[in-house]
């Protein structure tokens, strides 16, 4: 059996290691060793950026905020139905990960990193959220995993109802939240609502055609 070879390896601001490792063709990134994302499960992630911009890729120079780097796969889904005056803002709280992007992750989602529409925000997305009230047409958040916090406990705040609060105030009308997660969330389902979103849940396979677990996308419309 091929053996697992560790590629890199940082702290997050709460003190968990977090690691990206290798054997064969599959990456993985662990958070104190559990698994937090590979690369043979990017369905559910390209769901989430073709959900979620389904508005904004039939407007005139959308803005979509990407909270969350991961493997890219997102970011790139994201790229791949946006228009090419679209602008991209991805927010991911770890340099590491941003760095293993430019790195040995780049291949994976043919480095959208380097696409002239993308602005990279290192530190707290709540940060970008807000530095300017109706700034984007869309927010995809893929989050730690989901609405309930798996790493770090702070980011359970962007899914509170402060956190939607900050969120619904950055989104231009019409504007769409889409939100992965792990598992369903019938709370905070209620807490869009009660937040004024148009609620949708959609369940996609973590390989989409090709099976692999369930995962849930939350979508908001205003």
């Amino acid at each position: 059996m091929i053996p697992w070879e560790l590629l890199g390896e940082a702290r997050t601001p709460g003190g968990e290691s977090m690691t990206l490792t290798r054997r064969g063709n599959e990456y993985v990134l662990t958070a104190d060793g559990k698994p937090l994302m590979s690369s043979r499960m990017k369905g559910s992630e390209e769901a989430l950026a073709s959900i979620g911009c389904d508005r904004a890729c039939k407007l005139e120079s959308p803005c979509v905020l990407v909270g969350g780097l991961g493997m890219g796969f997102t970011l790139r889904a994201t790229l791949d139905v946006l228009p090419a005056d679209a602008t991209v803002v991805v927010a991911e709280l770890m340099p590491a990960v941003v760095e293993w992007n430019r790195g040995p992750l780049g291949p994976l989602a043919k480095h959208p990193l380097d696409d002239r529409r993308v602005h990279v925000e290192v530190g707290d997305i709540a940060t970008v959220l807000r530095e300017g009230p109706t700034r984007f047409d869309a927010v995809l958040l893929d989050v730690d995993n989901g609405p309930v916090a798996f790493t770090q406990a702070t980011n359970a705040g962007l899914y509170d109802n402060a956190g939607l609060t900050m969120t619904r105030a950055a989104l231009r009308p019409a504007g769409v939240l889409a939100v992965w997660s792990a598992w369903d969330d019938r709370k905070f389902e209620h807490r869009l609502r009660h937040h004024g979103f148009a609620v949708e849940t959609h369940h996609v396979r973590a390989r989409l055609k090709q099976g692999g677990p369930r995962h849930t996308i939350f979508v908001g419309r205003l």
